[in-house]
């Protein structure tokens, strides 16, 4: 029946929605309201690219359209709502910021609806998911991708898809479909999760559904190309040295990723968080509550999230691409620590 499919609809998707969103807009308001964007050269770069200002842009960021072009569409309309009451804010910018606050909570939100689904296909129950999901999004990374002029956000939505594509399978081609279609034009990296998800996928949608759907990505990320080096005035060739460039953060991020700030560092991204998941790790009974989060699959996600931290240089900000499958692993830890805590208050069995 329509109305059982309707309602089985709103249970997985729209109520973990809108749970992260209330999050989200809570949780991200104060960086939204009173970041630095001084020393910021990302989100400045952001929203120039979202006033149309292409040439002053570093090639590393010129060519992710996609969140500020529809930022600036945004901004449009709220700015002829009037500067808000209260403290003075840059004249002429916080349509934009704003547009982007709003942008990024709903995209993330869609993320975290992803996440949600993810833990709950791998075994956790509704609750524990659900406290997972509150938990991975009071990150400070999820903080920053919400509330700042930033398109991290759409990258989040692209490895929430391809998660839950791998733990749905059959009936998931559709989120195979857009991480692929959105993927290239979200972030140049995409080209280290796209044999994870050809692979992981494949299950989801066969290679000719998936070399269609990327077929589009690439040409949109091609568009995308030819229009902004022709509005900057740049050569087409810089962005391939800009990528290779990105190589020689390799020595640099190694020796941070193995200092004990590096370390430190890594940790904080899911903070006390991981307590549960390493509780877990460290009893059998724990490991097997693990189990379906412990396989080739989750590893080759940590590896190309690796590659991702390694070659940036920012290791804690691409540490949180690990996010999906940290939520299923935070959901499960949680279901059996709360077991072990539970099972001495059972009452022995009478013999």
């Amino acid at each position: 029946m329509p109305t059982l499919r309707t309602a089985g609809w709103v249970r997985r998707w729209l109520l973990p929605w809108a749970l992260a969103l209330g999050v989200l807009l809570n949780a991200a308001y104060p960086t939204y309201r009173h970041y630095d964007f001084s020393h910021s050269l990302d989100t400045r770069s952001y929203l120039r690219l979202a006033s149309g200002r292409f040439d002053s842009v570093n090639v590393t960021r010129r060519y992710r359209l996609l969140v500020p072009l529809a930022a600036g569409a945004l901004a449009r309309p709220l700015a002829a709502l009037g500067t808000p009451a209260g403290p003075a804010r840059p004249a002429g910018e916080w349509p934009l910021r704003l547009a982007f606050y709003l942008l990024n909570c709903l995209l993330l939100a869609a993320a975290g609806a992803c996440f949600y689904r993810g833990a709950r296909l791998a075994g956790a129950t509704a609750g524990t998911s659900a406290l997972a999901l509150v938990a991975v999004l009071s990150s400070r990374w999820a903080g920053y991708a919400a509330g700042l002029p930033l398109t991290d956000s759409l990258y989040l939505l692209v490895f929430g898809l391809s998660y839950y594509a791998y733990r749905r399978g059959p009936g998931a081609g559709w989120a195979v479909a857009l991480a692929l279609a959105l993927g290239p034009l979200a972030k140049e990296s995409f080209v280290f999760l796209l044999p994870w998800l050809a692979w992981y996928g494949r299950r989801a949608l066969g290679w000719r559904g998936q070399a269609a759907a990327l077929a589009l990505g690439l040409a949109m990320l091609l568009a995308a190309h030819y229009w902004v080096d022709k509005a900057a005035g740049a050569a087409p060739a810089t962005s391939v040295t800009n990528a290779l460039a990105h190589v020689e953060n390799l020595t640099y991020s190694l020796r941070r990723a193995l200092s004990f700030k590096g370390a430190a560092e890594l940790f904080s991204v899911f903070g006390l968080f991981w307590l549960p998941v390493l509780a877990a790790l460290l009893r059998a009974s724990g490991r097997r509550a693990l189990a379906p989060v412990l396989s080739w699959a989750e590893a080759g996600l940590l590896a190309l999230v690796t590659v991702h931290a390694l070659l940036s240089g920012d290791l804690a900000r691409m540490g949180y691409l690990l996010v999906p499958a940290f939520t299923a692993a935070l959901a499960l830890g949680m279901r059996w620590v709360w077991g072990q805590m539970a099972s001495p208050l059972v009452p022995s069995a009478k013999h």
